[in-house]
């Protein structure tokens, strides 16, 4: 999965955020996020069943939503 930010400065935030995710992981599943530029790349490899990677896919994407919020909170402030 890649998401791409308008500025390096973001991205390099959202990968921060959700990395911490690359650790938790179950046997049969990894994920590991890595940062390019201004882009967010995340792997997920799943050996396990479809609704295991399924909610691996929400969690993050539920992370990532929550750092773009925060971010966007903070650059009011």
């Amino acid at each position: 999965m890649t998401l791409e930010y308008d500025d390096a400065r973001t991205a390099e935030a959202v990968a921060r955020a959700v990395s911490p995710d690359n650790f938790k992981t179950p046997v049969g599943l990894s994920v590991k996020t890595t940062l390019n530029k201004k882009k967010v790349v995340t792997r997920v490899v799943c050996d396990e069943k479809l609704p295991t990677f399924i909610a691996t896919i929400d969690d993050l994407l539920s992370c990532v939503s929550t750092a773009e919020k925060a971010l966007q909170v903070a650059r009011k402030l």
